[in-house]
């Protein structure tokens, strides 16, 4: 039986170096390795042997098996090779010249700012965090702070469900989901999508982009405040800032700020823009997450992803980033 492995070993290796096509290749691995294949009938015959000669014999024919399955793949590429050189040299292609440029497109400049942002902010130990889009009255209003009975709810025009539940006006929910589930300290961003019931015009949308912020540990003071926000935005902006904070209101920090930037654009104006709210967080929001206000404080911001764009690149019109206009897209690069 030996004698005949190596014949049969002998004549397959032949077989496949001659087969000339794809088909004829096809043939030689029916003829050997198929159910009626020559090696497949002898691993059959293994019976007829005494059970000392069974396993040397068997690891002989699968090696054998093994070799001539590896030939045949070598072979089937050569094949494939020499048929795609023949169908080159047939016809006019020319391998030197540039290929078809093939669009791939583009991220949208929200979403490049989202990411450079969290890049900075993970920096600085922050992580990020999601929240529902569909959110509870109480998450979105009452733990912020902001009853039923309060005027702030007026200034946030909210599309109510007939559920009871809401679009989320701002991404400040998911500061209070995050203390709920993380504890303090606590270092979170949330970026996201809002919505409002907005007149859609040159500076107001329906749907807009924010990133929430907060900062709790013990101690944190506007010192860290201000330190953060001048970090972040001059890794955004590309240069030192000079920042200004202004008394604001806003139910869920207190003190709150409006904070100011000196010549976003650059262009040495002497001018102020308004940019982000924030402050140091409410004791009622700190309770609200389940925090001791006297052990714990922090700090939160909002950051208007779009306004942040349209600074960037002197975009005039927001319902550019909505409108679809492959144009608009394209002039902030491909990926």
């Amino acid at each position: 039986m030996p004698e005949q492995l190596r014949s049969i070993i002998a004549s397959a290796h032949e077989a496949a170096r001659g087969a000339a096509d794809a088909a004829a290749l096809a043939v030689v691995e029916s003829s050997f390795l198929g159910k009626k294949g020559a090696l497949t009938l002898l691993l059959r015959e293994l019976g007829s042997l005494s059970k000392e000669e069974r396993p040397a014999f068997g690891k002989l024919v699968n090696d054998a098996k093994l070799a001539l399955e590896a030939l045949l793949d070598e072979r089937r590429v050569a094949i494939e090779a020499t048929a795609l050189a023949a169908a080159l040299e047939a016809s006019d292609f020319d391998a030197t010249e540039p290929g078809l440029e093939v669009p791939c497109g583009t991220l949208h400049p929200i979403t490049q700012i989202t990411h450079e942002l969290v890049r900075v902010f993970e920096g600085l130990g922050f992580f990020w965090a999601t929240g529902p889009e569909v959110e509870f009255e109480h998450y979105n209003f009452d733990a912020l702070n902001i009853p039923a009975s309060h005027p702030a709810r007026d200034t946030q025009d909210t599309f109510w469900l007939s559920d009871g539940n809401l679009l989320r006006t701002h991404t400040s929910p998911v500061q209070v989901r995050a203390m709920q589930r993380f504890g303090a300290p606590l270092r979170v961003i949330a970026p996201g999508r809002c919505f409002r019931n907005e007149a859609v015009d040159a500076t107001h949308e329906h749907t807009f982009y924010q990133m929430e912020g907060l900062m709790i540990d013990r101690d944190i003071s506007i010192a860290n405040l201000i330190h953060v926000m001048k970090t972040c935005l001059r890794e955004i902006l590309g240069r030192e800032v000079r920042v200004r904070l202004r008394p604001g209101f806003f139910p869920f920090v207190e003190p709150g700020f409006e904070l100011d930037v000196h010549d976003p654009f650059g262009t040495g104006a002497d001018r102020w823009l308004e940019l982000l709210p924030c402050g140091m967080v409410h004791p009622n929001v700190l309770r609200a997450g389940g925090l001791d206000p006297e052990a714990w404080t922090g700090f939160a911001f909002g950051l208007g992803l779009q306004r942040l764009v349209m600074i960037r690149y002197g975009i005039t019109d927001i319902r550019d980033f909505t409108g679809g206009d492959l144009r608009f897209l394209e002039q902030f690069g491909r990926v």
